[in-house]
């Protein structure tokens, strides 16, 4: 059985940029049947029409604190009861300040609850210190990612030229990623900072600072668990004998009510190549026992970053691209903290995002997807997002697509491992592992998909049926396709067979898909895609098909 839902709200929300109009649930299984009687895989984008313009996507909009139902036809799986919670920016401007990257907007707060076949709705602004400050100047006063806070107008010129001198003030604009630790939720991005939430009211309950814990300066949004509730994440650090990237372990139980990340600890630094320059990251991978490390030519310049605000510059003017170096992955013992001592090094590459990884016949097999060019954070500039026609499609050309790419670490390589020969012993994987004259191990990926995927403009934003076969060998991910500058398409793609799965309507955008396994099932893809797909151009409504 397949079926898909979509449910729209009022027509006052037609407009919401993160405000989600509309759920598509998948029944996963019979997927592929479903699609190749509805879409036509092939598609040469020299004959494409210019692409939809996708402004209204990048609006300020007005949140709907109070719960509103959706109007459904057909229906969901009685077993599917619950909050969809998602997380994006909804307002980019403050008075005449406004933002200029896609990441810097306020994040605003949204919750879908299914129950018994129905559907309620409700949003609301974060009520970080960030939001509350900016709108009682009603300018922007703490610095983002891509903007850079002005000084107070109302100062003198002596006294603005001065402010360029003080400490920068750090956001606490959690706009990335729902997280959990010891049961309780919080809203992350990739500062010190999280807000502790709760998912009934969407009202935040505790502002929490990593640095008051453990010495980091900030951590991941994607954190990695077991199935005890430990977590795992990591972040970085920065003193007087240079960079760090830490391995953090939280414990899975709270000691006292009150608790937060209490028990957080440091079981692992990592030496960046360069002490002033270190990798940027956005997650990393875990098995069952290692952590998988990804150190990338995505290189985050300190001296500049610290410098910003004195030069005039936004944050994000201090990450640059530096293809001269190759990409390395470090391995850790999550158990015991030990950094193990291969050097396993692959030409250079970008990461956002870890599909899975796991273990096998002594090896850390890690699935990623991968950009050749790690240039693509530049063009989320809200100016170039806004373009229309020909504009538009020369910004899009101009960003690297994602694509999945297996690479296998042999963990145990002995000093008399012979050189130039491929080390991996997984017949099932063409990936190579290959020992250097200098001991490194150089690394060369699989693709794990078809040549479809290039058509569908690759992948990202992938997940898996985590529950069960996070850190575990599996068969299934899935993710959004871009044929845009945002996904246009759910993709499913089988990494054994490399076949690909795809459901795309125009002017649909789909949100990063959340899988949910039926309760009970052993099948790895038994359950249901949940994904918020935004309509921007149709008027509001509701079907079933």
């Amino acid at each position: 059985m397949f079926f898909q839902i979509f449910l729209r709200f009022v027509s006052n929300l037609s407009t919401i940029v993160t405000g989600f109009l509309s759920v598509v649930v998948h029944w996963i299984p019979v997927l592929k049947k479903y699609m190749e009687n509805t879409h036509q895989k092939k598609v040469i984008f020299s004959k494409r029409k210019s692409l939809l313009c996708i402004a209204p996507l990048l609006t300020t909009v007005e949140e709907t604190p109070q719960i509103i139902s959706a109007r459904v036809r057909g229906h969901f799986p009685k077993w599917l009861n619950g909050c969809l919670l998602r997380i994006g920016p909804g307002k980019f401007e403050y008075g005449k300040d406004k933002y200029n990257h896609w990441f810097d907007g306020m994040a605003l707060l949204h919750q879908f609850k299914v129950e018994k076949g129905t559907v309620t709705y409700r949003s609301k602004f974060l009520q970080s210190d960030t939001y509350k400050t900016n709108s009682v100047h009603d300018r922007i006063v703490i610095s983002e990612f891509g903007t850079l806070a002005l000084p107070d107008p109302c100062k003198n010129v002596f006294e603005r030229f001065m402010s360029k001198f003080e400490p920068l003030a750090i956001t606490d604009n959690t706009n990335v990623n729902y997280v959990q630790y010891k049961g309780d939720y919080y809203i992350s991005t990739e500062t010190n900072f999280m807000n502790k939430l709760d998912i009934e009211t969407l009202e935040k309950t505790e502002k929490v600072d990593w640095s008051k814990f453990i010495a980091v300066n900030g951590a991941t949004a994607h954190p990695h668990y077991d199935k005890d509730g430990t977590a795992y994440n990591m972040g970085n650090s920065y003193g007087q004998h240079g960079s760090c990237y830490n391995v953090i372990r939280v414990p899975p139980e709270k000691v006292d009510l009150g608790e937060t990340i209490h028990g957080a600890q440091v079981i692992c630094s990592i030496a960046s190549a360069e002490r002033m320059k270190p990798s940027y990251y956005h997650s990393f991978g875990m098995t069952r026992n290692y952590i998988v490390f990804t150190e990338q030519p995505l290189k985050m310049n300190l001296w500049k970053i610290i410098t910003s605000k004195i030069r005039g510059k936004a944050f994000s003017d201090g990450i640059s691209w530096e293809p001269q170096y190759n990409t390395r992955f470090h391995v850790v013992d999550k158990h015991t903290g030990q950094l193990l001592p291969g050097m396993y090094y692959s030409k250079p590459f970008v990461t956002f995002h870890q599909i899975n990884a796991f273990e096998d016949q002594g090896c850390v097999i890690i699935d990623l997807c991968c950009q050749d060019d790690g240039r693509s954070l530049e063009v989320y500039q809200l100016q170039n997002l806004r373009k229309t026609g020909k504009e538009l499609d020369q910004v899009y050309n101009s960003v690297a697509r994602s694509f999945p790419r297996r690479f296998v670490l042999p963990l145990h390589v002995s000093l008399n491992a012979p050189e130039g020969k491929n080390l991996s012993p997984l017949t099932y994987s063409s990936a190579r592992a290959v020992k250097q004259a200098d001991g490194k191990i150089l690394c060369s990926y699989e693709n794990l998909y078809p040549e479809d995927l290039e058509e569908e403009g690759g992948v990202e934003f992938p997940q898996i049926n985590y529950g069960q076969f996070s850190g575990k060998k599996y068969q299934f991910f899935y993710g959004c396709g871009f044929r845009h500058l945002v996904g246009d398409s759910l993709i499913k793609v089988d990494v054994v067979n490399k076949t690909l799965t795809v459901w795309r309507e125009d002017g649909f955008y789909p949100s990063e898909p959340v899988f949910v396994p039926v309760p009970g099932t052993s099948e790895e893809d038994g359950g249901v895609i949940l994904s918020v797909v935004i309509t921007p151009n149709q008027p509001a409504c509701c079907y079933w098909s």
